[in-house]
């Protein structure tokens, strides 16, 4: 008996596309269909899972389940005789345009298309009461609120103010394009009717309310599934960028430190059981048993272990970073294990082979040559991008959209890369902070801070604190230096900054990719001259081809509506936003080095060629 044959698909993204920018609640553009992307009920299985408990725990506890999986997206499928696997998709949205304008003269710039919907369509054509076929394309309006629901505008409503029976007479609507440049104020939406049209650009305007309020629906969860919202409806453009954004959390596969601590206090535990201070616990660090057991623990990490035993083992919830950071300040020369099937691998460069005057506030530079990043979306956002906070914890306030009536796994991909670790001396950077004059800028970066606190009210959002602004914007020059040399495009260099007065410093350069083209040795060769890179980083900083606007930037200034800028434009500092942690906020290259508006306050202020 011979197989069915499976229907092709209509469309193929990749798999990091999905998790990253098309995930479930997306609006999709496909040869010859504009869908909106199912949730995870209606994916197919066929992903494999990805094992990062670190990641996997904290998730669980974010969206308060039992039990959490990562699975990856599901791929196309070889073998010609297994189940057909894929995402289903939603046609969205169900009001088309058609392709034929109404007749007009040659020397008119305006044109009228009619307003259809899709249960008009008869096989994807629209017929007109003259029985002639018309092409149409889907509408690029849609309607959506701040809580990510989204739906099709009620039209008839718009266009006459409120209810009408024009709707029940299926009178003819018409989009009106009068003018070329198809700015909303061109665009006219009109009723056959004769008594009622309405310029699109009212719909724009959220304090209106032209197109009511939200009723709360949920398509990509499937047809009819709402729930209780009430929010301002709010016009959305179907292909504009704030259409959607995937709220996702990132880790990086380490070592794992807390086994490390465990052995070394195992191993001096008849000297530790009755230690009950860090005072204590340092004075029998002077006992040669105990301090060769603890080498390369801090005395922090020694206690924290102590008091754990002492609580019973009820192990506190470590920060995204911190746990990072913490492992990737603790070795002394080698990290992880150097197998080309490894997750993590990382060698410090000795520090004869770097330091140079500029580097004199830098404790160590580490290379990594193997790392292992796994991503996974949580949900989305419309409109605003909820980017993770300074400690890579997902911001709590957020109005997350969920990708499942209930969520029991969550799209995720790993990708394999290298990189380079900065670690900063922590009392230089204290120090730095301290300074009166960096405070002063403090206060100005902070002004910003909260004038975009007023126009974003509901966000938990908390200044950063000077010590990540400066390695924020030290990272974005060091990447635009990296990415002339290194072999791959800028955007394809990611940053991690860890800014944790109770840790450390640091800034790690990386990249990574779901195939080996992120372990091709770019930024090992990078590292291996970091000082260099970073010295003309330093040097292109000073000067931006847009001073003096850029430098004397005032971060509370209305007029140029860059509240979280201070020194920063796309002359300097900004980078593609796939780089950045995010989203090209909390920028101020006055606090890396001298500028033409702020010449003393920055933290590289010593260089020499």
């Amino acid at each position: 008996m011979s197989r069915k044959r499976e229907a092709k698909p209509h469309g193929e993204i990749r798999q990091s596309q999905v998790v990253m920018t098309f995930g479930p609640g997306a609006m999709v553009d496909l040869p010859d269909h504009s869908v909106l992307v199912a949730g995870l009920d209606y994916w197919s299985k066929g992903g494999d899972e990805i094992i990062e408990p670190r990641l996997t725990d904290k998730l669980a506890r974010l969206l308060d389940v039992p039990t959490l999986r990562l699975i990856t997206p599901p791929t196309e499928q070889e073998d010609p005789t297994a189940p057909a696997t894929g995402i289903d998709c939603f046609q969205f949205p169900e009001w088309f345009i058609t392709q034929n304008s109404e007749s007009s003269s040659a020397e008119s710039s305006s044109r009228s298309r009619m307003l259809v919907h899709r249960k008009a369509l008869t096989r994807g054509e629209f017929i007109d009461r003259s029985r002639k076929k018309q092409a149409v394309v889907p509408i690029r309006f849609v309607r959506a609120c701040r809580c990510g629901h989204i739906g099709d505008i009620n039209w008839y409503a718009f266009v006459h103010g409120g209810d009408n029976d024009c709707a029940a007479k299926h009178r003819q609507l018409w989009i009106d394009e009068r003018g070329t440049s198809g700015d909303l104020t061109e665009v006219w939406i009109r009723c056959e009717c004769g008594n009622a049209e309405r310029s699109m650009a009212q719909a724009a305007k959220t304090q209106d309310r032209a197109l009511g309020h939200c009723d709360g629906s949920r398509p990509w969860l499937g047809p009819s599934t709402k729930e209780q919202c009430g929010e301002p409806n709010r016009l959305l453009i179907r292909t504009a960028s704030n259409a959607y954004f995937p709220q996702k959390l990132t880790v990086i596969s380490l070592p794992d430190r807390d086994q490390t601590v465990k052995q070394a206090i195992d191993a001096a535990w008849v000297f530790l059981e009755a230690v009950e201070t860090i005072e204590e616990l340092q004075y029998e660090r002077k006992k040669p048993k105990v301090k060769a057991a603890l080498d390369g623990l801090t005395d922090q990490e020694a206690f924290a272990e102590i008091d754990l035993r002492r609580r019973g083992g009820i192990k506190e919830d470590k920060k995204v970073k911190a746990a990072e950071l913490e492992t990737l300040i603790a070795s002394k020369e080698e990290l992880g294990d150097d197998r080309p099937n490894g997750n993590f691998f990382a060698r410090a460069l000795p520090r004869t082979a770097w330091e140079r005057r500029w580097m004199e506030d830098i404790e160590r530079v580490v290379l990594v040559h193997r790392l292992r990043e796994v991503v996974a979306q949580v949900g989305f956002t419309r409109f605003e991008a909820a980017a993770p906070d300074i400690e890579g914890e997902l911001e709590m306030g957020v109005r997350r959209a969920t990708l499942a009536r209930e969520v029991s796994w969550l799209p995720a991909v790993e990708n394999k890369g290298e990189g380079v670790f900065i670690h900063f001396k922590t009392e230089a950077v204290d120090r730095w902070v301290s300074r009166e004059d960096v405070q002063a800028r403090g206060r100005q970066l902070d002004a910003g801070f909260e004038c975009w606190s007023e126009e974003h009210q509901g966000s938990h959002r908390v200044f950063p604190g000077l010590a990540y602004f400066m390695l924020h914007s030290f990272s974005h020059m060091l990447i635009t230096s990296v990415a002339l040399e290194c072999g791959y495009p800028a955007s394809s260099i990611r940053e991690r900054i860890y800014a944790l007065p109770d840790i450390g410093y640091g800034v790690l350069l990386y990249t990574g990719t779901s195939d080996s083209e992120g372990t091709l040795g770019g930024l090992i060769q990078v590292g291996r001259r970091i000082h260099e890179y970073i010295h003309n980083a330093l040097e292109l900083g000073e000067l931006c081809s847009n001073d003096p606007v850029c430098a004397q930037h005032l971060p509370e200034s209305a007029h140029e509506h860059r509240f979280l800028h201070g020194a920063a434009c796309h002359g300097c500092l900004l980078i593609a936003e796939t780089s950045c942690e995010q989203h090209n906020e909390f920028l101020d290259r006055a606090l890396v080095v001298p500028t033409v508006d702020n010449p003393g306050i920055g933290f590289f202020q010593a260089r020499q060629a």
